[in-house]
């Protein structure tokens, strides 16, 4: 005890010595494991990036870039996106707007009657009194519930169909079938509609149509070429060509072919005269060395199935 007295500073100076070094100790054990924790995450970094670099494709090095020009090519995906937008232009609804029962039988009325007129001077035969499909729905005041909004938004979508054949000029529109919305739709006439239904995926709605029409090869190309350039984003889903044969036009109350002038029988394009004598067969000349070349033109009748893509809204 008298030696402590005696070197009291001394042992201050030791106890507060010890102090610092467990102080000391205490920090660097901490800081070491801080360091330790650090070189594992630093190993686990390395080793995800040269994990990635080892795939197909990878980011890249300092010479390849792979991370910007995937930014890159990200934005030129957007820009052909957002330039693809005026090819999925939505048909408008006939009528647009709120609907009620008395303005679509009015609108329907109308539209089918124009549709009528467009077609007869675009030249393109119709089957008489032709409704466009809404055979059911012609006379009609009244409609079931809920089926007015999906029944405008067909008429106009089946009027777009239509004036892309009218603008064609194919010889003759015999029909365009489409999807039941309606329970109105089941006293339809079966040949205005298929047995399908519109598909929903993420992004849009695509809608079937039917049509069948007659014309020759070259207004089959003009009207494939019209709905592929439309700005209504129609897809031909299939095409059925086949030969309109003998039944190309129906008969008249006088027993004539429709729509040819009287005296007037239908030929290769639809128009002999009566009595008129078919053109002498000629055998092709053969060149040598060669086949003959032998071209002949028909009426071609033709059903096209094609689906209408309606984008989803942007959520």
């Amino acid at each position: 005890m008298g030696w402590i007295k005696r070197h009291l500073f001394f042992v201050i100076g030791g106890i507060v010595t010890l102090g610092f070094l467990g102080a000391g100790g205490f920090y660097i054990y901490k800081d070491w494991n801080r360091n330790s924790e650090a070189a594992d995450k630093l190993n686990e970094i390395y080793g995800t990036l040269k994990s990635l670099q080892t795939q197909s494709p990878s980011p890249g090095n300092e010479k390849i870039d792979n991370t910007k020009i995937a930014k890159e090519q990200q934005q030129q995906l957007l820009a052909w996106m957002k330039s693809s937008e005026k090819f999925f232009q939505p048909i408008p609804s006939i009528p647009a707007g709120n609907i009620s029962s008395e303005t679509f039988a009015g609108a329907l009325r109308r539209t089918v009657d124009a549709m009528q007129h467009e077609a007869d001077s675009a030249g393109v035969l119709l089957p008489p009194k032709y409704d466009f499909s809404f055979s059911a729905e012609r006379a009609l005041v009244k409609f079931a519930p809920g089926s007015l909004e999906p029944l405008a938004q067909q008429l106009g979508e089946v009027r777009a169909i239509a004036e892309t054949i009218f603008s064609t000029r194919a010889n003759a529109l015999d029909g365009i079938q489409r999807v039941r919305v309606s329970e109105d739709d089941v006293a339809g006439a079966p040949g205005d509609y298929i047995d399908e239904h519109s598909v929903t995926n993420e992004l849009a709605i695509i809608t079937p149509y039917v049509v069948t029409f007659r014309c020759f090869t070259p207004e089959l190309s003009r009207i494939v070429s019209a709905f592929a350039t439309s700005t209504n984003m129609f897809l031909i889903k299939s095409i059925n060509v086949q030969p309109a044969g003998a039944a190309v036009l129906a008969p008249d109350a006088a027993g004539m072919p429709g729509g040819l002038p009287p005296g007037v029988m239908p030929g290769r394009y639809g128009s002999e005269m009566p009595g008129q004598m078919p053109p002498p067969t000629v055998a092709p000349v053969t060149a040598k060395g060669g086949l003959p070349t032998i071209l002949k033109e028909q009426l071609l009748r033709v059903s096209l199935e094609v689906g209408l893509v309606k984008l989803l809204p942007k959520s």
